[in-house]
């Protein structure tokens, strides 16, 4: 299915309110539905985005419509579905875990993956009847491999293991993607609340898209990785997420000298975490539903998922 292609407004702009003031911006960018909106009707859509009330007038400078991914502004319906997407009778799904395989590096110096057969489907012939055989193999595997789910129990020695998460807390989460790939850069690479606070997370997924996932599998995926602040996860906690997920090497600055403080921040509050997510560029800023689920394993903290979201069925 070709991509849908979506298109952003970038300019300047100044507001005066009905009962006195006002306010401007520079360089702004919003999400538009569609690339042919006059003016004014990019102005309202700057109005609600920023939630606005008693405005008088709205000036835009220097307009231009360009041709460029959402990110998630109010007030413009996210739900389109795009490339690398599966439909399905309810909507589409879109895979964002990386698959796993022999040999695989998720995180420089844990170990790899191997797989190894237990009966080959040779063997197995000797077993079964006549043209019946089966293939049974042996993975070994730190849980920390490929995307990951952590349950408290991973930092916490009297937290919840995977046997003991709530699965209502894992499946159909509501998404809040925050696409921010083009938000930070090598000197700045902390999320802080600040990016995220433009939206009601209560209950949500918040599932941060930091682009990072590009560098996945190679060596460049270990350094210089985006992460969470521990600011940001605890406005995050306070917020009432249930779930906060990442498409980078850590949820936390692994160069900070060992800290873990969004670890221990949103572990300690029962709010699952996700690593090592991909493909977060197809799902939309809002309307999505997002599952992980691991095995029900006990006395284990953290294990491989099929992460995926789920897109709203388009309108008929």
């Amino acid at each position: 299915m070709p991509a849908h292609t979506e298109y952003r407004a970038h300019f300047d702009f100044d507001i005066r309110f009905a009962n006195g003031g006002g306010m401007s911006g520079t360089g702004f960018r919003l999400d538009l539905p569609s690339p042919d909106l006059a003016e004014d009707e990019i102005g309202r859509l700057l109005v609600t985005h920023l939630g606005l009330a008693l405005v008088d007038e709205v000036e835009l400078r220097g307009l231009r419509i360009v041709e460029e991914p959402h990110r998630g502004s109010r007030g413009v319906d996210a739900s389109t579905p795009t490339e690398g997407t599966v439909p399905t009778a309810r909507g589409r799904v879109v895979d964002l875990s990386h698959p796993i395989r022999a040999g695989l590096v998720t995180y420089p110096g844990l170990p790899a993956p191997t797989i190894t057969p237990h009966l080959t489907r040779e063997d197995s012939r000797a077993r079964y009847a006549p043209g019946t055989e089966f293939a049974m193999d042996v993975i070994t595997m730190i849980g920390n491999t490929g995307t990951y789910l952590d349950s408290p129990f991973h930092r916490y020695a009297q937290g919840p293991d995977l046997a003991g998460l709530d699965l209502s807390t894992l499946v159909g989460l509501r998404a809040e993607v925050f696409h921010l790939e083009d938000a930070w850069d090598s000197s700045r690479r902390g999320i802080r609340p600040e990016t995220l606070a433009d939206r009601d997370v209560r209950g949500a997924a918040v599932l941060l898209h930091t682009g990072w996932d590009r560098w996945f599998g190679r060596p460049e995926y270990g350094a210089g990785a985006p992460f969470l602040t521990g600011e940001g996860a605890q406005w995050l906690i306070d917020q009432g997420a249930m779930l906060v997920g990442i498409d980078s090497l850590n949820i936390d600055d692994t160069e900070s000298g060992g800290e873990r403080p969004a670890h221990s921040l949103l572990l300690g509050a029962g709010v699952h975490v996700v690593e090592h997510l991909t493909n977060l560029g197809a799902v939309p800023a809002r309307g999505a539903r997002f599952s992980a689920a691991p095995p029900a394993v006990e006395g284990f903290g953290t294990f491989p998922v099929r992460a995926f979201a789920e897109l709203p069925a388009p309108a008929r």
